[in-house]
């Protein structure tokens, strides 16, 4: 365990104490420069940048300059972003991972990004992502051990939330590349509803099921996050249904899919549940996704598919530029016909319909589950496994992961935890409930 490698940076107290001045903003810039050249060596979530510390104080300065009164200033006043290099960003070059070069990719700063900095947020850097956000892991090691891998794709993202580096980072999901990393770095991840944050400027894995989302160390920083960023969000004021009055009933997805978990991660995963009906949650077991082997493999074949058509000029021009998985998976996305890729895409709606059909037979608020088969691999090479995440992302439902326990070696596990679609107002509200017990717990 390196703990000298993780520090405590709750997005909301941050963000409060930054825009009341109880937290001087030059002082926090200088402060997390300082611990980036010490950490980030070991750990290298972020893109190497020149003069980063002189860029953000200048930044800094003139949001000051633009709002000096605290009464003022907006939500996100100060507070430290990091961006996964798939997304543009004004300033930054954007490679993806990648080997391609800088000015192939360019374009238009990303709407989210866009979002965050007129929010007031201050982007801390570019965060290093798997090549094209899939299998071909960067350098990043796990904050709470460096022998282990931090998830991906969203790896830098991950890593620099739990160490410190910046409150807030986005990250993007096309299998399970937020909701993993977030439990193998033990922070808060939240991947909305498909299509409820907007994904223009970046660069695309599949568009039937890309979604942009984001990492916290707490779940009311994900609230506040969510506020800026998702579409039409809801709030209590104008929604009371968006803070449910009473404990959520909580629906485990007996079966096939479950098994496909570790040991440990079950055995985990049970302790919780006891902690939570311990709590007074009602816990239904269901058997549903019986037939997840036909929607891994599905699920799988789109996304290839897909990015096949995204990368068909850049790959048929720079092929060589692409290291192996990349090239399998274009390769295998090329001999996908167009029916097939048809069948896949209507498969998401099915498979939404029956979920959320079970989720109303059983009287389910919640869906709960491991966030990950394991605790975070050995070795950086890989990034770990994203069976337990892939069907939720295929149906677009909105997800969350808790940390939830901790493994025999030490590092933490996760708790998926979600909801039917466009109820990611309520899922957060719960959520924040459920993190209590699992803390306690």
């Amino acid at each position: 365990m390196f703990t000298l490698l993780l520090a405590s940076t709750p997005l909301a107290a941050t963000a409060s104490a930054l825009r009341s001045g109880q937290l001087d903003l030059l002082s926090y810039i200088n402060e997390v420069c300082r611990r980036i050249d010490t950490v980030d060596p070991y750990i290298r979530a972020l893109l190497p940048e020149t003069d980063r510390r002189a860029r953000l104080i200048a930044e800094a300065t003139a949001l000051r300059a633009r709002f000096p009164d605290s009464t003022s200033r907006p939500p996100l006043f100060g507070v430290l972003v990091g961006v996964k290099d798939v997304f543009r960003v004004e300033g930054f070059p954007t490679q993806a991972g990648s080997q391609l070069p800088a000015e192939l990719l360019a374009g238009p700063e990303a709407e989210c990004v866009t979002l965050l900095r007129n929010a007031g947020a201050l982007i801390v850097g570019k965060t290093i992502s798997t090549e094209f956000a899939f299998a071909e892991p960067g350098p990043t090691r796990n904050p709470h051990d460096l022998n282990y891998t931090p998830g991906g794709s969203s790896s830098g993202s991950a890593a620099a939330v739990a160490a410190g580096f910046c409150s807030l980072a986005l990250g993007t999901q096309t299998i399970g590349s937020v909701i993993r990393p977030a439990a193998f770095c033990g922070i808060v991840g939240f991947k909305p509803t498909y299509g409820r944050i907007a994904t223009m400027g970046l660069i695309m894995f599949s568009q039937s099921v890309d979604m942009v989302g984001f990492f916290t160390q707490d779940v009311p920083g994900a609230a506040l996050a969510a506020s800026m960023l998702c579409k039409d969000w809801r709030t209590l004021e104008t929604d009371p249904t968006v803070k449910p009055s009473t404990l959520p009933v909580l629906g485990v997805p007996e079966g096939p899919y479950l098994n496909q978990a570790s040991q440990e991660g079950l055995e985990v995963f049970e302790k919780q549940l006891t902690h939570l009906q311990e709590a007074g949650y009602t816990v239904r077991r269901v058997n549903v996704l019986r037939d997840i082997e036909t929607i891994n493999s599905r699920h799988m074949r789109m996304i290839f598919a897909e990015m096949a058509q995204v990368h068909a000029a850049w790959f048929a021009q720079y092929e060589s530029l692409y290291r192996p998985r990349t090239v399998t998976a274009i390769r295998e996305g090329q001999s996908v016909d167009a029916e097939e890729l048809k069948l896949a895409r209507n498969g998401r709606m099915v498979l939404r319909n029956q979920l959320e059909t079970a989720m109303i037979e059983e009287d389910i608020d919640l869906w709960v589950c491991p966030a990950a088969a394991g605790p975070a691999p050995e070795g950086i090479n890989t990034t770990g496994n994203p069976i337990m995440n892939l069907p939720w992302t295929h149906a677009g439902m909105p997800v969350m992961s808790l940390p939830a326990g901790w493994a025999a070696n030490g590092l933490p596990l996760g708790l998926q935890v979600i909801a039917p679609s466009m109820a990611d107002e309520q899922l957060i509200s719960w959520t924040e409930q459920l993190a209590g017990v699992l803390v306690e717990g």
